[in-house]
């Protein structure tokens, strides 16, 4: 993926903040513990103040970067009750590091989208000698209606022509530990990874919603979108009684600053 085309993506996300913050499935609570209560903390890309929440009730001191306004302007109202919590609305790639330095780096599902060029080193100068880099990840694995998942595709090839032929979810334990672009750096002790495994009912109305959340969904021409989703709704009505249920992924790597 080009500049461009990530720069692009990456905007989608903020045309419809509260679709996004209702939809969006959050984070295992289990992950927090790896977040040292009372730290402060650099959260890139918070999104809708998901996960912020769960750091500013650890007692961090939170400054989040967020590119999306609306987003941003609906985090900062989630986020009103605590006072440690700071929202900036800009591109972390060219927003001023502030000269304290942090004890915690955090992105969830949002350092994908960073320039890849300065997204570890960005984060390593962020941070004091002996702080964290904590990137999470989610991928949809298989399992949850399974049978479901594989159908759909006939959806995909249909209405998005980018979509591989026969294309099937990778089970969780077949997804790789990859460190390679941290570990490049020189910047960090080694990754330390924690991985957990789960499933998320939906209804037809709630999957599509869910769908539309996503940037390239949301990129597609729009009569490619409404004939995509006009489908996935007809195989979960007619064949799933309406209801399906999907699995997930969710990786934290962990990364301490060397000094």
């Amino acid at each position: 993926m080009n500049d461009d085309d990530r720069l692009m993506l990456r905007r989608t996300f903020t045309e419809d903040a509260a679709l996004y913050d209702r939809m969006r499935p959050g984070y295992p609570a289990a992950m927090f513990e790896h977040i040292p209560r009372g730290s402060r903390v650099l959260e890139i890309g918070c999104g809708t103040g998901q996960a912020t929440v769960t750091l500013a009730g650890r007692g961090c001191a939170v400054t989040a970067v967020e590119l999306g306004a609306d987003m941003a302007a609906l985090a900062r109202r989630k986020l009103a009750p605590y006072a440690g919590v700071e929202v900036v609305n800009a591109a972390f790639e060219e927003w001023p590091l502030p000269p304290e330095p942090f004890d915690v780096v955090f992105a969830a599902t949002s350092f994908h989208w960073l320039d890849p060029a300065t997204r570890v080193g960005r984060s390593a100068d962020a941070l004091r000698p002996g702080g964290r880099l904590a990137v999470v990840s989610t991928e949809h694995v298989a399992g949850g209606t399974e049978a479901f998942f594989a159908e759909v595709q006939r959806c995909y090839e249909r209405w998005d022509p980018a979509t591989p032929p026969g294309l099937r979810l990778t089970p969780a334990s077949d997804i790789p530990y990859d460190s390679d672009e941290i570990d490049a750096s020189g910047r960090f002790a080694p990754v330390r990874f924690h991985r957990y495994e789960w499933d998320h009912a939906y209804t037809t109305r709630e999957y599509l919603d869910l769908l539309s959340t996503y940037s390239g969904h949301r990129a597609l021409p729009a009569e490619a979108r409404t004939g995509l989703l006009d489908c996935i709704a007809a195989l979960i009505d007619s064949r799933y009684g309406g209801h399906i249920v999907k699995r997930y992924l969710t990786q934290l790597a962990l990364a301490d600053r060397l000094g």
